[in-house]
């Protein structure tokens, strides 16, 4: 067997260093984020005030979460487009729809609720 010493990177191998690059530039993004949420002690007399800020919290961490989902999804969708691949494109819609409703859970929340 022969090796091949071409050191040229192909088309595929460009598009998933890319997406590599893309993913860690996604990753370190969220965990900045969701690490950088200030949370302030409330007074001991004030248990809602806890609550709220638990909530908060909890509330930006699913949003990263779904910033995540969302950006995976728009990459499914240009790779499909890409390899005209129909149930790929379909996953990624599917995956970008779930990305959008979990980053706005908070506001659908709300709307609901009528709060």
């Amino acid at each position: 067997m022969r090796k091949n010493n071409n050191s040229a990177l192909t088309t595929e191998q460009k598009v998933m260093k890319g997406y590599k690059a893309y993913c860690g530039v996604v990753t370190a993004t969220a965990l900045m984020l969701s690490v950088g949420v200030t949370a302030f002690a409330a007074p001991a007399t004030d248990p809602l005030a806890v609550v709220n800020n638990l909530s908060e919290f909890i509330f930006g961490l699913i949003r990263a979460i779904g910033m995540i989902l969302l950006g995976f999804g728009i990459v499914q969708v240009g790779l499909s487009l890409k390899s005209h691949d129909p149930s790929q494109r379909a996953n990624g819609f599917l995956t970008l729809a779930g990305g959008i409703i979990i980053t706005f859970t908070k506001e659908i929340l709300t709307m609901i609720t009528g709060g």
